[in-house]
């Protein structure tokens, strides 16, 4: 697994998957279950890889592979 995630993605992702389980956790929708999604965005966040960008080919990390 090469990264392909660069670091503004990463902190975006990061931040929004915080907010989403802030939201499972404080929300008090019906809806707020919902916010556990959360934990995807901020695991790609966390390993700097995201499968969906490998089968579509982005790269929004500034290295280059060889």
């Amino acid at each position: 697994m090469k990264r392909n995630i660069g670091t503004i993605d990463r902190a975006l992702r990061a931040v929004i998957g915080i907010a989403l389980i802030a939201w499972a956790f404080f929300g008090t929708s019906e809806f707020a279950w919902a916010g556990w999604i959360g934990i995807l965005p901020l695991f790609t966040a966390v390993i700097g890889w995201c499968p969906p960008y490998s089968l579509l080919g982005i790269n929004t990390c500034g290295i280059k592979s060889a």
